[in-house]
């Protein structure tokens, strides 16, 4: 349990610079597809195009995918090793919600 929560805290540490992936993902969303199809409003000011968010999008989500997914095949391997006995389930699933949880504290604080 105690290797499961260095992975935990690890991957919510993570989370505090993936703030910015998460903002960059849901502004292209909401400003693209999602208004395309109705279901938010475009931002009035946002006029540049979808080509220059999609140039700072993809190296910023690049860089943080690469350094997530290195670190967590890193610390599974480690956890494997030292003889962790659930399966990568559990492992998974908390390494893919904890760096989350900034983001969405984030945005709950704001509402």
């Amino acid at each position: 349990m105690k290797k499961l929560a260095v992975a935990g805290g690890v991957n919510l540490l993570l989370g505090v610079p993936g703030v910015v992936p998460c903002f960059l993902v849901w502004y292209v969303m909401t400003n693209g597809p999602l208004a395309e199809l109705g279901w938010t409003r475009r931002e009035p000011t946002e006029n540049d195009g979808m080509w220059l968010w999609l140039v700072v999008l993809v190296p910023v989500l690049t860089l943080f995918g690469l350094v997530w997914g290195l670190l967590n095949t890193w610390l599974s391997r480690r956890m494997t090793a030292a003889g962790w006995p659930a399966g990568p389930a559990p492992y998974w699933t908390l390494c893919a919600v904890a760096p989350l949880v900034p983001y969405l504290t984030l945005v709950l604080l704001s509402l």
